[in-house]
């Protein structure tokens, strides 16, 4: 446990140029308290106490204004930048080293009882306001950009912007 909040750590220091200590990414940093509430409500989704871990995540949402549900899956290393209005779904997967940036949400667009949520690679970053909807794929190292709207599978190390997301190509 303590060597995933010190690789935690190193990572956020590693990508963000305006974190200066340890110290103050452990006091002022929304993304890092709430994924400490995730891990906390996830060990207790998955021991079947529902409620209390929907709880915990309610909590976490008030003090960080951060939405993670217990049930997401979450890899190492994933940094949420400035965090505000970011919304992780129920069946979200989210691989290692992926890095979001505020009002970001993997969202779904049924309410059957299905996998309705983005599953998102490994080393992906998505921008600003970026919106990932459905049980849609995100390949490895792909970049989504500030605002868009996916809702179709993108590729390994494409780049997708604008509404719905199309791949850019330079």
């Amino acid at each position: 446990m303590f060597y995933s909040i010190k690789d935690q750590i190193a990572s956020i220091k590693k990508r963000d140029p305006a974190a200066r200590s340890v110290l103050e990414i452990l006091l002022c940093y929304p993304g890092l308290h709430a994924l400490f509430f995730h891990r906390i409500s996830n060990f207790l989704w998955k021991y079947h106490l529902y409620l209390v871990a929907r709880f915990i995540s309610h909590i976490g949402r008030v003090f960080t204004a951060i939405e993670i549900h217990p049930a997401a899956k979450i890899g190492k290393r994933f940094f949420i930048d400035h965090g505000a209005g970011v919304v992780i779904g129920e069946t979200a997967e989210i691989g290692n080293d992926v890095h979001i940036y505020h009002q970001v949400t993997l969202g779904a667009i049924t309410s059957e009882k299905v996998k309705r949520h983005p599953t998102v690679g490994n080393g992906v970053i998505i921008g600003s306001g970026a919106k990932l909807l459905g049980p849609i794929t995100i390949g490895d190292n792909a970049k989504i950009g500030a605002n868009a709207v996916v809702i179709n599978d993108v590729a390994a190390g494409a780049s997708m912007i604008g509404i719905p997301a199309k791949e850019f190509i330079k």
